[in-house]
């Protein structure tokens, strides 16, 4: 009898393991295009979110800089501790090789070589840093560029999720954090950096392509991911989560089986013609108008136009396109003018004549 007792608590123990296992303390999964939120929770509570931090800091690199910029690490790059790719002071390396050093190996190092030279300084990065997230509305807290738990590094998996959302529309970003395995040269060696992606997604997640891993005491184990499957991009984060990819797998499975992606409009496709001093002005998207639906659920979308009036030039913002589920604004997209008006109607300016003549007999 006490030896069934025994058993059965040693196995209560392990499934109580495993369940803690996959608990993360904050989550979050929303689609690419639309940015709707399909999962979440936890979503705005601010952790430490480790080398996450190096979505921000591959991001303002490419947008701050050409890939084949050479950047050469000072005194400060060499010897950060953590994970490196092992920089000597003053070796140069291309601004590619270097995103390839940060991203797949982690280097801390190399996060410090780019910021000084996007910035020049650790401290000056990092405030470039906060600037671009608040022009995000990402919720985040930067002190340096790669994530150690002594900088103090924060953000919501909103926040991040936000950032890692934008730097997704980079190909290039694209392209380095879905990339496998790759070398890169190793100043006075031998032979190259091999470098391998941690993120162990890319090989056994199908449609898998990034985003990053984390960790630190602090943080824990943090992923940001992403994949894409039949045209629907799915953006998703865990933080301080002990089963970090497993965790990841379940929510987008969950997101890919209940959300299919419903395309409204065409990019360029004219939605409605207004009339603006007489003028039939028709009114295009600017991109592919599409959101993710459940099987079921009621969806429609509202146009809001602007204030137009003459001169109207081809391209400029006319409104915007909502799409509503369940009541719930999911997607907002702008819309823009087909053509260009300069100058009134001749028709129109006939009868703002009769109207004045009217008014003034």
């Amino acid at each position: 009898m006490k030896k069934r007792i025994y058993c059965l608590l040693i196995c209560m123990y392990f499934l109580c393991l495993n369940c803690a296992k996959s608990e993360a303390k904050a989550y979050i999964l929303m689609e690419m295009d639309s940015g709707r939120v399909l999962l979440e929770k936890n979503a705005d509570q601010r952790l430490a979110i480790a080398s996450t931090t190096k979505i921000m800091t591959c991001l303002l690199a490419l947008e701050n800089s050409a890939l084949t910029d050479l950047v050469t690490a000072s005194k400060n790059a060499s010897g950060v501790p953590g994970t490196s790719i092992y920089l000597s002071v003053g070796e140069t390396l291309s601004m590619e090789d270097m995103l390839y050093g940060l991203m797949l190996r982690s280097g801390n190092d190399a996060a410090v070589a780019i910021a000084g030279h996007i910035s020049g300084s650790v401290l000056e990065f990092s405030s470039l840093m906060n600037k671009r997230a608040a022009e995000l509305d990402a919720d985040a807290n930067f002190t340096t560029p790669n994530g150690l738990d002594e900088g103090g590094d924060g953000a919501s998996a909103r926040g991040i999720t936000l950032i890692a959302r934008q730097a997704i529309k980079n190909e290039a970003f694209r392209r380095i954090v879905s990339t496998k395995k790759k070398t890169i040269p190793w100043s006075d060696h031998e032979y190259e950096r091999a470098l391998t992606n941690k993120n162990k997604l890319l090989w056994d997640y199908e449609g898998a392509f990034g985003v990053k891993t984390g960790f630190t005491q602090k943080a824990g184990r943090c992923l940001v991911f992403a994949a894409e499957r039949e045209g629907m991009t799915l953006v998703g984060c865990v933080l301080n989560c002990p089963d970090w990819f497993d965790e990841a797998k379940r929510l987008l499975d969950e997101g890919f089986e209940a959300y299919d992606e419903r395309v409204f409009f065409e990019a360029g496709e004219i939605v409605k013609t207004v009339y603006v001093a007489g003028r039939e002005i028709p009114v295009l998207c600017r991109e592919t108008v599409k959101a993710p639906v459940k099987v079921g659920e009621s969806v429609y979308t509202e146009i809001e136009f602007c204030d137009l009036s003459l001169p109207l030039y081809k391209g400029q913002t006319a409104g915007r396109i909502s799409i509503i589920a369940q009541g719930e604004k999911i997607a907002q997209f702008d819309l823009a003018c087909a053509d260009t008006q300069t100058s009134p109607s001749f028709a129109s300016a006939f009868r703002r004549v009769i109207a004045l003549w009217t008014l003034g007999s």
